[in-house]
């Protein structure tokens, strides 16, 4: 069982990743700027602690983080724009302080425009449909990598309200997008790389 400590547990992602971190016997914090979102049904089973991020300094933040085994944030909107990018330098900036002994592991989330598509050469962020919105998971994956954190980072792509799928159904990759593309497809210009991302 590890300690682990959830930054928006009451966003839509949120929720799902609390959950299924109790399922596996997850010791759980979440910190939430309102509590009673939390589903009910396992509202009982987590440690709560009510704040808003971002009017936390740095280190109020990383006082709250210190101890953990696992950080999780699914905090922050990515069509926010800049204030997402404030929000993601912020919390690392704030695990950042913290002693090395006592840091987490930090999971952060991005999209999966930050993967490579195939051999293309190309990232889904050098498509001008998905730059146009996610240009700040760029940004904070910038920020990441000039950080001496112990960190991974996420790309789901496209995430709808639904039943959950499976574990079985699920495409697992690493800095690639999970999907097959013809040996031609390399050739081809980045506008006509969108469908990938379908």
């Amino acid at each position: 069982m590890a300690k682990v400590v959830i930054l928006g547990a009451a966003g839509s992602l949120g929720k799902h990743v609390a959950e299924q971190a109790l399922i596996a016997g997850h010791d759980v914090t979440v910190i939430v700027r309102n509590a009673a979102k939390l589903p009910a049904a396992w509202r009982e089973q987590v440690h709560v602690y009510e704040a808003d991020l971002a009017q936390l300094s740095t280190t109020q933040l990383g006082s709250v983080l210190t101890g953990y085994d696992a950080l999780v944030n699914t905090a922050g909107v990515v069509s926010d724009g800049d204030m997402f990018v404030a929000l993601i330098d912020h919390i690392v900036t704030s695990v950042e302080g913290i002693p090395p002994s006592l840091r987490p592991r930090a999971w952060f989330l991005a999209g999966a425009g930050l993967l490579d598509i195939a051999d293309t050469g190309y990232q889904g962020l050098d498509l001008a449909l998905l730059k146009k919105t996610y240009w700040p998971h760029a940004v904070n994956f910038k920020r990441l990598n000039n950080s001496p954190l112990d960190w991974c980072l996420l790309c789901p792509g496209p995430m709808v309200e639904g039943a959950a799928i499976g574990l079985d159904k699920l495409r697992v990759s690493f800095d690639r997008l999970p999907v097959q593309m013809p040996a031609w497809g390399k050739w081809l210009p980045p506008a006509f790389l969108m469908p990938f991302f379908a």
